[in-house]
């Protein structure tokens, strides 16, 4: 099988309330999970089997919640780049979709 690809830019990605980027990339590449700043710096990244990813229950429908290495983000999606080709939630949706597909099974909402 194939590993999925997904690459989102223009992510507002935050850890405990507090903003790390609000234009930052999300990478699937090669069964890894990178999170990384608009400069491209990495945040953090991990094998996509050990990433949890979901959608928080009160929270608009262009976050994803994920638990990368134990550290938990909150992923705003597509919300802030209007030139993006997908935005909000379709965006949210192949993120998840991407996850679940490189685990093989559920990515644990």
């Amino acid at each position: 099988m194939a590993e999925p690809e997904f690459n989102a830019t223009g992510v507002r990605i935050e850890r405990s309330l507090r903003s790390l980027t609000r234009a930052g990339q999300v990478k699937i590449k090669d069964g890894r999970l990178e999170l990384l700043t608009s400069y491209g710096r990495e945040i953090d990244s991990a094998p996509v089997d050990s990433v949890q990813a979901g959608r928080p229950w009160f929270a608009a429908r262009d976050r994803a919640r994920a638990r990368v290495n134990g550290t938990r983000y909150v992923l705003t999606l597509g919300g802030q780049n209007p030139s993006a080709e997908e935005s909000g939630p379709s965006a949210v949706r192949r993120f998840l979709e991407a996850v679940r597909s490189a685990r093989g099974s559920d990515a644990g909402d």
